[in-house]
């Protein structure tokens, strides 16, 4: 069994699915985690079109056979009729962890008056964080690096593999332990 920590980047877009709109968020989500992880980790990558079920069964495979310990899904966050994937993690998650959203949206609307309409939320699947992103790169990194300090504790939590990042980049939150 491999000791890399496994991360599922999935990018939801009818276009990029089909190959007319390069994919810009999953390789920015890769070079993210490149960027502020220490610890050893792989990427499972999956570029799906806006499709409710194939939503639900990538989310699911990824948790539950791929056993990614985070899942990040980048694009279907929007108001626009095919934006499903706050749907789709809800559906698949026992827990959901709105403070995720909550805090993601509060650091969007520093930069644009429109991140109010973003649905993005994160839950819980069994050994898995799913968290949604933006779409578009600077989004993704000014609302990873609002959450990212609480993601490897939570990780803790649910039993997964224990994620280092680096603190020039990014400082995560464990408790002190008690001597």
């Amino acid at each position: 069994m491999s000791t890399k920590a496994r991360i599922g980047i999935v990018t939801v877009s009818d276009r990029a699915s089909r190959g007319e709109y390069e994919d810009r968020g999953g390789p920015a989500l890769v070079d993210y985690f490149s960027s502020v992880l220490k610890s050893d980790w792989e990427a499972v990558r999956e570029i799906i079109p806006d499709e409710r079920p194939l939503v639900d069964e990538t989310l699911m495979k990824l948790a539950d056979t791929e056993n990614c310990c985070l899942i990040v899904t980048t694009g279907g966050t929007g108001p626009a009729h095919r934006d499903i994937t706050p749907e789709a993690t809800e559906a698949v998650c026992e827990k959901m962890m709105p403070g995720f959203g909550e805090l993601m949206r509060q650091e969007s609307l520093k930069a644009v008056p429109t991140a109010i309409l973003s649905r993005q939320t994160a839950g819980i699947r069994g050994g898995s964080l799913i968290i949604n992103l933006p779409g578009q790169p600077k989004a993704i990194k000014e609302c990873l690096d609002a959450v990212m300090p609480a993601i490897p504790y939570c990780i803790d939590l649910i039993g997964g593999p224990y994620l280092e990042t680096d603190p020039e980049k990014i400082v995560a939150f464990r408790p002190k332990k008690k001597n």
